[in-house]
């Protein structure tokens, strides 16, 4: 009996590593794939001739956003049928891509105003994703109604481009700024509870499930800061 005792403390211990290690993996993994797009951001601004080819060339502007696309439902639908190693190359060549498309930031906004939004968005989305690490509640219900949410926000930006109205677009900055914050604390604690599940160890599994986690807090903060940026933002 006593044995018994023994080796379940052991094994919640190697769970409870296994979790940690899933768990920082999943910030280090946001953070280089963040770098990485910042990155390629200022480089690409940095030069002129690339971004005249870029976005004045429709057809390469439109096939990079259908490619950032693609890689991220590819990603989200087959990462558990490919390697992790595969994954992890998808996921940086995306987050390269996304540096390329965000990189008329830089055109439109003052580096200070870039800079302090990026500031004001780290410190946001740190209090969010420490309340939805820490919160006992489950946030279930919230990701639902975040979600649908979020559809209508997709829709009515969509319908936007042909009414451009002002007043509907500033709701629509705002509304999204709340979403993402929203999404930041509902989404670590899913990512939170999937990694306590399956994260009995650090396999090639759950690395992957580690890497999807990445991936989406990614997405939450790159849409975060691009609506602070809109509120935030000093255009040039």
């Amino acid at each position: 009996m006593e044995r018994e005792k023994v080796m379940n403390v052991y094994r919640e211990a190697d769970r409870s590593m296994a979790f940690a290690t899933l768990m920082k993996n999943v910030y280090l993994w946001m953070t280089l794939g963040l770098g990485m797009t910042g990155l390629t951001a200022a480089y690409v601004a940095g030069n002129p001739g690339w971004m005249q080819t870029i976005f004045e060339t429709r057809g390469l502007l439109f096939a990079l956003l259908i490619g950032e696309v693609a890689l991220v439902w590819i990603l989200s639908a087959r990462i558990m049928k490919m390697s992790f190693a595969t994954a992890g190359i998808m996921f940086a060549v995306y987050s390269i891509l996304n540096g390329v498309t965000l990189s008329f930031i830089f055109l439109a906004y003052t580096m200070e105003s870039i800079a302090t939004t990026f500031f004001v968005t780290a410190g946001t989305f740190g209090a969010m994703t420490l309340v939805g690490y820490t919160v006992k509640k489950d946030l279930s219900g919230l990701g639902r109604f975040l979600i649908m949410a979020l559809i209508g926000l997709i829709i009515a930006t969509l319908v936007n481009i042909f009414v451009a109205s002002s007043t509907l677009s500033w709701t629509i900055t705002y509304v999204g700024v709340l979403i993402f914050v929203g999404l930041t604390a509902y989404d670590t604690q899913k990512i939170k509870n999937m990694l306590r599940e399956y994260g009995s160890e650090a396999n090639e599994v759950t690395m992957k499930l580690a890497l999807m986690g990445s991936l989406t807090l990614y997405l939450d903060f790159i849409n975060l800061f691009l609506y602070l940026l809109r509120i935030l933002g000093d255009r040039k």
